[in-house]
């Protein structure tokens, strides 16, 4: 069936991709939280300053947690969005206004779309809360709070934000700060990336 598509036929195909992305990787790096590997059913935790990855811990005096796809507690199921590992806001119980930030090189006067996913739980009455809220920073400036109030009592769901914004330096610095209420210990983020929009 290939040798039916003449160059040209197959030039206006990919043609919707090109004009979409100027790159196909994420200059994100980790993106979906699976490095370092914690044990599974498990988590492992940073607090402030520390790093994993490409990561570092910010915020407030807090932490993060890196869970496994596979971690239950009170009869709830915590899976990723994809992979097999998600990165939890709240941390180990500690549950500040903490984060992850990641610096990227950019072009300024670019534009770059900006996605990931949220997770939540409803646990009314719970530990875990009723929604999960993210405070998006881009150089500092708070852009976007993505809130996610959907769900399941009985597993994490997630879903889906994007974000563009245009690049002003060489270097641009991406954050995501937990912003749920301080009895809320579960606020989920996956499948971070970010891309170059052609102009």
């Amino acid at each position: 069936m290939r040798r039916l598509f003449s160059k040209m036929s197959l030039a206006l195909l990919t043609l919707p991709v090109a004009a979409t992305a100027v790159q196909a990787g994420s200059l994100i790096k980790g993106g979906g939280f699976e490095s370092p590997v914690v044990p599974p059913g498990g988590f492992s935790s940073w607090t402030n300053g520390e790093t994993f990855g490409k990561w570092t811990v910010v915020g407030a005096p807090g932490g993060v947690s890196i869970v496994s796809g596979v971690f239950t507690s009170n009869g709830i199921a915590f899976p990723a969005k994809a992979g097999a590992q998600w990165l939890d806001l709240t941390g180990a119980n500690l549950n500040q206004a903490t984060g992850v930030q990641q610096t990227v090189k950019t072009v300024p006067g670019t534009s770059y779309r900006l996605k990931f996913s949220v997770g939540n739980v409803v646990n009314a009455g719970g530990p875990f809360g009723v929604s999960s809220a993210i405070d998006v920073q881009v150089d500092g400036v708070t852009l976007m709070t993505a809130s996610h109030t959907g769900g399941s009592p009985v597993e994490l769901s997630w879903k889906g934000f994007s974000l563009t914004f245009t690049a002003t330096s060489s270097k641009t610095t991406i954050a995501f700060i937990n912003a749920d209420p301080s009895a809320d210990n579960s606020n989920g983020l996956d499948g971070v990336s970010l891309t170059a929009l052609a102009p």
